[in-house]
């Protein structure tokens, strides 16, 4: 190649293309004795300009509860609040910062403390709420971030700016582009695959945040379901034989490669690609999500709901069988977190449904000795209000959405185990510094001790190996990345 060639003008051209435009002779066939180990006819990113570090984690498995998990009741005790539940946020705090349609015109905005008792747990002294003993239980492995911060307050762009960094939709995810950038450790299963706990009520989730957007579409998710076919249209039809199938896509391919000739479109590459692929999980998909050859001792360990197929608990089962695989980013999502009213109740059975399942992850990973290698990510798109929205009773309370600061955990993959970073005030309604002044950080106005979806991004995209300014992508006239033009790498978290 030369100081001319472009490389996005490079992907998803085939072999014979690539060398004619990009070089000759001897210097062409030590590049193309590169290709074969991405497994796929595409020239991958040029790693050489990303990869400015050796990565920490192969794999990311990120548990996204959706609807936004109250901080203030399961990892940032606020004493406080409890001292001065029933009295009114005071305007010092809330600081003229805007509230959600939803409680903006309450003639009374009471705040309320936590039913829900914290103590410290293991070496680390880290603080959860007895809502999450078990999560507890593996205290000395997290990273517990509290000053996690956003710039939406709703739910849609909120959730959508966590997983593309943009809050209006149609960027690629975060999936999406580790695919891109870091290509499949696996050629018989996607490299970015999706799943969701099934029969959640609450927010709805869009197959558009694990999609790709404008990158080719083979880096968008791939999503497992529960059941007989964990992808949908992947088993052949009745009476269509392995053998035929086989031919019929050889036929099919030659036909794409002709058309790919006339008219060099990258998506007719990913097509063939793409076809493929499907062939080859027929026989791969069916193994990985048979989950009969656990011993009982696993089942045990993730929690009954394990043996359910599509419950959280199954699918963090089933996102460790993926992980060992080779599966580069696994993106789990689970609803019901959106806590309006009736608070108490309905938080208390979203723990018991992921509280156990969550903490078994990472004591497989351990026990397996995968978790150094795996980056494990908690969270929802914000935080929820101090404050009680609607009715404040003795028996019962509900939180707004809360963007201005909230909690996310995370474990292994050369993160910092058994720490807490950042800190919130006596409300739990603002960042505060190392020395309890407030802060006001916004994505213009970086401050160190807060974290910004963006800042977050960033750190997962190094703990990858990838530098996040390099990880770019021409459209429309101009080089986009998951971090636009903010971000920072939260290096006091890094191991």
């Amino acid at each position: 190649m030369n100081e001319h060639t472009n490389m996005d003008d490079l992907m998803g051209l085939t072999r014979r293309h690539f060398f004619k435009k990009a070089a000759a002779g001897i210097g062409g066939m030590a590049l193309s004795s590169l290709l074969p180990s991405f497994g796929k006819d595409e020239l991958p990113v040029d790693l050489s300009s990303i990869a400015h570090y050796a990565p920490k984690a192969k794999r990311i498995i990120y548990l996204c509860q959706s609807g936004g998990p109250s901080h203030i009741d399961l990892f940032d005790d606020k004493p406080l609040l409890r001292e001065k539940n029933g009295e009114q946020l005071p305007d010092s705090v809330r600081s003229g910062q805007r509230l959600t349609g939803m409680s903006a015109n309450q003639s009374s905005i009471p705040l309320a403390g936590s039913h829900f008792d914290f103590k410290q747990y293991g070496q680390s002294g880290n603080a959860f709420s007895s809502l999450l003993p078990h999560t507890a239980s593996v205290a000395d492995d997290l990273c517990i971030i509290r000053s996690m911060y956003t710039e939406a307050i709703n739910h849609d762009p909120a959730i959508t700016f966590l997983q593309t960094g943009s809050q209006i939709s149609g960027r690629p995810s975060l999936g999406s582009w580790i695919s891109y950038g870091l290509g499949s450790l696996n050629e018989n299963l996607p490299s970015f695959i999706v799943l969701v706990s099934a029969g959640q009520g609450g927010q709805p989730l869009y197959s558009r945040l694990w999609g790709s957007g404008f990158l080719d579409s083979r880096y968008q998710g791939v999503r497992f379901r529960a059941g007989k076919e964990p992808v949908l249209y992947l088993t052949n039809p009745e009476g269509v034989s392995p053998v035929s199938r086989r031919g019929m896509l050889d036929k099919l391919n030659a036909l794409n490669k002709l058309q790919f000739e006339k008219e060099l479109d990258p998506e007719i590459e990913s097509r063939i690609a793409q076809y493929e692929m499907a062939y080859r999980m027929q026989t791969s998909v069916p193994e990985v999500t048979d989950l009969s050859d656990e011993p009982e001792s696993i089942f045990e360990l993730y929690g009954e709901d394990s043996k359910k197929p599509g419950t959280y608990a199954a699918n963090c089962l089933q996102a460790r069988r993926l992980a060992e695989r080779g599966v580069r980013f696994i993106q789990l999502y689970h609803q019901g977190w959106d806590q309006h009213g009736n608070l108490p109740a309905a938080i208390r059975n979203q723990c018991k449904e992921t509280d156990q399942a969550s903490a078994a992850l990472i004591k497989d990973l351990k026990q397996r000795g995968m978790l150094d290698e795996t980056l494990v990510i908690w969270g929802g798109e914000f935080g929820r209000t101090a404050y009680s929205q609607g009715k404040l009773t003795k028996n019962d309370y509900g939180r707004d959405h809360h963007p201005r600061c909230f909690t996310m955990w995370l474990a292994g993959g050369g993160i910092k185990p058994g720490i807490t970073f950042g800190r919130t005030d006596d409300y739990g309604y603002n960042i505060v510094d190392a020395a309890g002044n407030p802060i006001n950080p916004t994505k213009h106005h970086y401050h160190p001790d807060a974290v910004h979806v963006h800042d977050l991004q960033a750190t997962i995209l190094h703990l990858m190996g990838i530098n996040h300014e390099h990880l770019t992508y021409k459209y429309q006239g101009r080089r986009f990345r998951l971090t636009d033009v903010h971000g920072h790498v939260v290096k006091p978290i890094l191991a």
